[in-house]
């Protein structure tokens, strides 16, 4: 164990030390692939272009040719890591989704076709213009929601890869089950379908009497049940509609795993990866982040945090209580106590500072044989590991990755659940320089929330706000700033501070046609 143990600490720079982390898609297996690699499909690039995106030297910054290929003028940017992994191993998203009803049907996935298009018009004008003929339009069961996501992989891209093409078809069926309901202004979530339909000519108020009736006739205790023993009251949580997209993305976050689990027997889906996910819908963005990229809004040129990262020490106390629960998954290798530091055999019997799952603080504690054992969680900021592997404790994928060279897996301690803010966008103005900043690890490594969104703000400050490019370039120059300028045979970004060595993904998002479109 001591071995290995030195073996994974030797590759806490390096990142992830299981095997595929030299960025190779294919991971070595004989398996086809789900989906190639390449890059976002929305950058239009060619082979050619794709192969010199990816040249570790010079780092090119890659930026949309056309504006028109993503809606409300979306900037974006990238640029490959400085020799990480072979591969870009990030990979974005950007659609516009219309999801539908059929007439006479009931809202479920089987049934609801969903019609997916790509704005022609930089402000996304066009996707309404396109459906102006259909039956549907008028009709409430019409839903139009945008969608933009980063996932940033390890160990592979063969994860982040599938996720890009497959996590927002999840988000929409999800959204389709609902349908009705967020169709229906201001009704409450119903806490049982199927006892009565939804009358969308009933008042809020008394639509929720009905559903009240319908889900009380027959409970035990309920009025004129056979049987009923002496009447009580019940309450009913009210649920929002809001409540119910947060569902959603929350459940297509979990299918979207267990498809990449169910599918790794038929397909060669290397690796894993964070996921950061932005859904407009009905006038509020909500932002689903599970990993360590990061979401802010500049507005008025405050910094409004929409994210937060989930790593070994963000999540420490509930790994600790994972491992402590279930002392099985640490393979009798692993203690769940954290330490200052590695604890030697030498100082067994002495009081040493400790912290257990139930501490928020330290305390001291007479060290036994057992806290020789390798910590659950050791390292520091971005050297902080999970069992000495993996730098992120939520995203996609990691069904197969194990402590190197033993038979402990990782995953039970990994989650993809989401966390999901909600951002409501018609209770503030929002001006042309306003934006939501979207960013893998790459970009937050070397740059604070203030020190990105006042590159942002004073680069939109020199710009034409009628120019359609101007966000595109904000995010170009993001990026350079990220990764700096080759010097003395490194990446410098000002006072001479190191660069960022990950892949970089970056969009802005101009807040200002999201208020016009809601």
């Amino acid at each position: 164990m001591l071995t290995r143990v030195k073996s994974a600490v030797a590759n806490f720079m390096g990142g992830m030390m299981a095997g595929g982390s030299n960025g190779d898609h294919s991971g070595g297996s004989d398996l086809p692939l789900k989906y190639p690699y390449s890059r976002p499909e929305f950058l239009g690039l060619s082979p050619d272009e794709v192969e010199c995106s990816a040249d570790h030297a010079s780092r090119p910054i890659v930026i949309v040719k056309e504006t028109k290929r993503l809606p409300w003028a979306t900037g974006y940017a990238e640029a490959i890591n400085a020799g990480k992994s072979a591969l870009n191993e990030d990979q974005a998203r950007c659609e516009v989704l219309v999801i539908k009803r059929k007439p006479g049907g009931n809202p479920t996935s089987s049934q609801i076709p969903m019609t997916r298009r790509r704005s022609s018009l930089p402000n996304g004008e066009g996707v309404a213009d396109k459906y102006k003929d259909s039956p549907y339009l008028d009709r409430t069961e019409d839903l139009m929601l945008n969608y933009w996501a980063l996932f940033d992989g390890h160990a592979g891209s063969g994860a982040a890869v599938m996720a890009s093409h497959l996590l927002h078809h999840h988000v929409a069926l999800h959204l389709q089950e609902v349908l009705e309901i967020l169709c229906t202004p201001n009704l409450l979530a119903p806490t049982c379908l199927g006892e009565e339909p939804i009358n969308h000519h009933l008042t809020p108020t008394s639509q929720r009497a009905l559903t009240r009736a319908a889900s009380l006739r027959g409970a035990a205790g309920a009025p004129c049940s056979p049987g009923s023993p002496p009447t009580r009251f019940f309450t009913e949580k009210k649920v929002s509609q809001e409540s119910l997209v947060i569902g959603a993305i929350e459940n297509a976050f979990k299918d979207m795993d267990m498809q990449i689990e169910k599918e790794k027997g038929v397909y060669n889906i290397s690796g894993g990866c964070t996921a950061l996910a932005v859904v407009c819908l009905l006038g509020k963005l909500y932002v689903a982040n599970a990993g360590d990229s990061r979401a802010i809004i500049i507005r008025a040129g405050e910094v409004i945090p929409v994210s937060a990262e989930f790593t070994p020490e963000s999540e420490r106390q509930r790994l600790q209580f994972l491992a402590y629960m279930q002392p099985q998954l640490l393979g009798n290798e692993f203690t769940h106590l954290e330490f200052p530091r590695r604890v030697q055999r030498k100082e067994v019997g002495k009081r040493m500072l400790y912290r257990d799952f139930t501490m928020s603080g330290w305390a001291y504690k007479t060290i036994e044989d057992d806290d020789l054992k390798f910590p659950l969680i050791y390292g520091e900021g971005k050297k902080a590991r999970v069992l000495a592997t993996i730098g992120v404790t939520r995203g996609l994928g990691d069904h197969s990755l194990k402590v190197h060279d033993s038979n402990i897996y990782i995953k039970p301690f990994l989650s993809c659940c989401p966390e999901v803010r909600v951002y409501p966008l018609g209770q503030y103005e929002h001006g042309a320089d306003d934006v939501l900043v979207l960013g893998s690890d790459g970009l937050w490594d070397v740059l604070s929330n203030q020190e990105a969104a006042e590159a942002v703000t004073s680069f939109l400050a020199n710009c034409n706000p009628d120019d359609r490019h101007r966000y595109t370039m904000a995010a170009q120059d993001l990026v350079m700033r990220a990764r700096g300028v080759l010097k003395d045979g490194g990446w410098k970004i000002s006072n001479d501070r190191l660069g960022s060595g990950d892949d970089i993904s970056v969009f802005i998002i101009p807040l200002t046609h999201a208020s016009k479109q809601n």
